[in-house]
């Protein structure tokens, strides 16, 4: 493991723009549950029949109960050492950008300037007429919120199933990864799309994929290397071995 992580660390530190691309796996060290594995109260609805349009419409009172569990998990958490290793990386120049699929903020917490969020922000909500945007500083305490304005319902300001990613973070996020010789993928299955394409688009114009995952994954074959274990400690012997580096 020491020497690939060498390996890698010299293929980061030279290349021309590298990006980091993360999923859910890396903000499971920080106490928030995988997307599918809610657990507890929650383990007779499936993420699925929660997370649609159809779901909110049916029945709201029960989506924002779901939503209000899941941030009060958020707003316990904070960012773990792989969250502050990308952003550590940034401001050393290494790493231009982080793309990632997690609603959780984390990213920004943990000080990254450049993070491009796929799927939204759980700490954001939006009315559903009028297009209010709120930014929550702890949970709702109104199941389900009302827009201030004109009290139409609020929902989590997140892509559901079925709906498209946002277009600008979709553009931007396909802007980096094609501008990208080398990614880093950590914590994502790769099986969630479109999102999933991000690594594909690095890989299809000859740069490199690194994964940094617990297990194999849907990325794991289109992979240069791969770095097996937790996130938090992998990447902070990547940083240690790229800060000595960069910095002597």
């Amino acid at each position: 493991m020491q020497n690939i992580l060498k390996d890698v660390a010299k293929m980061i530190i030279g290349s021309r723009y590298c990006i980091a691309f993360t999923g859910a796996g890396i903000s499971a060290e920080s106490g928030i549950p995988t997307f599918r594995g809610a657990g507890g109260l929650w383990e007779k609805y499936k993420p699925e029949e929660l997370a649609t349009p159809e779901a909110f419409t049916r029945n709201p009172k029960l989506v924002w109960e779901w939503y209000k569990w899941r941030l009060e998990l958020v707003f316990k958490a904070k960012p773990n050492p792989a969250h502050k290793v990308l952003a550590r990386l940034e401001e050393l120049g290494v790493i231009k950008c982080v793309i990632t699929q997690n609603v959780d903020g984390l990213h920004r917490e943990a000080g990254s300037k450049c993070v491009v969020e796929l799927h939204g922000n759980i700490r954001r909500a939006r009315c559903i007429k009028c297009g209010y945007t709120i930014t929550w500083d702890k949970p709702p305490e109104e199941i389900p919120p009302r827009c201030p304005q004109c009290r139409s319902l609020l929902r989590p300001d997140v892509v559901w199933f079925g709906e498209p990613l946002p277009e600008n973070e979709w553009r931007k996020a396909v802007e980096h990864a094609s501008k990208a010789d080398v990614i880093i993928v950590i914590g994502t299955s790769g099986v969630v799309y479109p999102a999933a394409m991000i690594p594909y688009i690095v890989k299809e114009r000859g740069g490199v994929v690194i994964e940094v995952n617990v297990q194999d994954t849907a990325i794991t074959n289109i992979a240069d290397y791969v770095l097996r274990g937790k996130a938090g400690k992998i990447m902070v012997k990547l940083y240690e071995l790229i800060k000595r580096e960069v910095t002597s």
